[in-house]
């Protein structure tokens, strides 16, 4: 085994290790994150091989890159001495001694430094003894001093470094190569108020595990986050509305296929059905390899699902309109009911204890309010396995990223179901009453 550091990006560090532990499944590499800090830019792992570090960190979102480990210090003089010292130095140096190599100097915290004091620095490790050229443009090698500054009382960085590492770059994230900054929302042709950030959607298609070739499944699919996300990492993807004005758009260049044509993965993208998904239209047998969804808060308005109210109303679609059923009609119009988000996410468990192969995920995201006793409104399902249950927080309110897989016959799960669960996850009462005890709705 070999020590390698990653540095991690400092953006929902709560969520990191959940996806590095994705990744790592993901692509079958044992490692232990247990000590992961959420207040801490560095993160040191043990793997076996340069392989196994760029597998791990090639799509992650949360992190920056990983680094073959050459030395640890406190101080700069602490961090030769100990790269000097290294037992394995010669053996670290070897494959590389001939090698085009540069230097880089990344921080953490810390100020910016000058050219002058750059090279300075460089300069220190001349004792490595490399005999290959300094190439500063596609090099073989990238060698990095990473330096961890606190700040002090004026909450400005100190004059010295805390911490620095010293390594040989193996790869750097997808979030470092700008793949963040290429799905940024209001670049896309369509998008809307509701559309999901894309370092959210990107780092939950992670989560998610999306593999290349995957049948991936948005139930609210909405103007297409989930999709465009799940698409860049190989994925094959259908989602599905209620809403036909949401997946029609206003204008030309106002679809979700626009999206796809803009990212030139239009390959990737089947189609969006305008349905309900508790009365779906697909086969049987169709199965996802993984079901990634934002569902419907009912703050705009009120969660539906295809039905009525009404009692009057129920039947009217067997009704004959010129010889013809009025459901067969192309003017027909679905009437709907409204629901509630706890039968909802029963329905969605449900359906995914279905649809998904064994071992696949289904992720969604679920709003609570912050007062409530949150772990008695966990859905569960007998079939799927609670994995993950990560908070993004809004003070009264947060947003739960919940995370299921889905087992075979011999898991012996547990089912809660909304009638099952104490207290109603009413958030969209709570939300218009600004989250006050007073008016919560039993």
């Amino acid at each position: 085994m070999k020590d390698y550091l990653i540095f991690l990006a400092q953006s929902h560090p709560q969520f990191r290790k959940a996806e590095l532990e994705s990744l790592a499944d993901l692509n079958g590499i044992q490692v232990d994150f247990s000590n992961h800090n959420i207040e801490h830019p560095f993160l040191l792992v043990k793997l076996n091989n340069d392989e196994e570090a760029f597998k791990l960190i090639d799509r992650a979102i949360l992190a920056k890159g990983i680094y073959e480990l050459w030395g640890v210090g406190n101080s700069f003089d602490e961090l030769h001495y100990n790269i000097k010292n290294n037992n394995n130095l010669n053996n670290l140096k070897e494959p590389f001694i001939n090698s085009t190599f540069k230097f880089e100097n990344l921080t953490f915290q810390g100020g910016k430094k000058s050219r002058d004091e750059q090279i300075k620095i460089f300069d220190n490790f001349s004792y490595l003894s490399f005999n290959g050229k300094i190439k500063m443009k596609n090099p073989d090698q990238i060698f990095t001093i990473l330096e961890k500054y606190s700040l002090g009382n004026d909450l400005f960085p100190l004059d010295k470094p805390d911490k620095l590492y010293f390594g040989r770059q193996i790869n750097l994230s997808a979030r470092s190569k700008g793949i963040v900054e290429k799905y940024d929302i209001k670049k896309r042709p369509y998008f809307g108020t509701t559309s999901f950030d894309a370092e959210l959607s990107l780092f939950t298609s992670n989560i998610a595990q999306v593999k290349k070739g995957d049948l991936i499944y948005d139930p609210f699919v909405g103007t297409g986050s989930f999709l465009v996300s799940s698409a860049e990492f190989g994925g094959i993807t259908i989602g599905s509305d209620i809403e036909f004005l949401t997946l029609k758009g206003k204008g030309p260049n106002k679809r979700i296929k626009d999206n796809f044509d803009y990212y030139k993965d239009p390959l990737n993208y089947i189609d969006t059905l305008c349905m309900d998904f508790t009365n779906n239209a697909f086969r049987k047998n169709l199965i996802f390899g993984a079901i990634i969804c934002d569902p419907p808060y009912g703050v705009r308005e009120g969660v539906k699902v295809c039905g009525s109210n009404d009692e009057n109303k129920i039947g009217r679609e067997n009704i004959l309109i010129d010889g013809k059923l009025a459901y067969l009609r192309r003017d027909y119009i679905q009437p709907k009911k409204m629901y509630s988000l706890d039968l909802l996410l029963d329905d969605l468990l449900q359906f995914s204890s279905e649809r998904l192969e064994i071992g696949s995920r289904l992720c969604f995201w679920m709003p609570v309010a912050n007062d409530e006793d949150i772990p008695t409104m966990i859905p569960q399902h007998k079939e799927l396995e609670l994995i993950y249950e990560l908070v993004q927080d809004f003070y009264k309110w947060s947003r739960r990223l919940l995370v299921y897989v889905k087992r075979d016959k011999n898991y012996n799960g547990t089912t809660i179901k909304s009638e099952n669960r104490e207290g109603v996850n009413n958030f969209r009462e709570r939300y218009f009453h600004k989250f006050s005890k007073a008016s919560k709705v039993q």
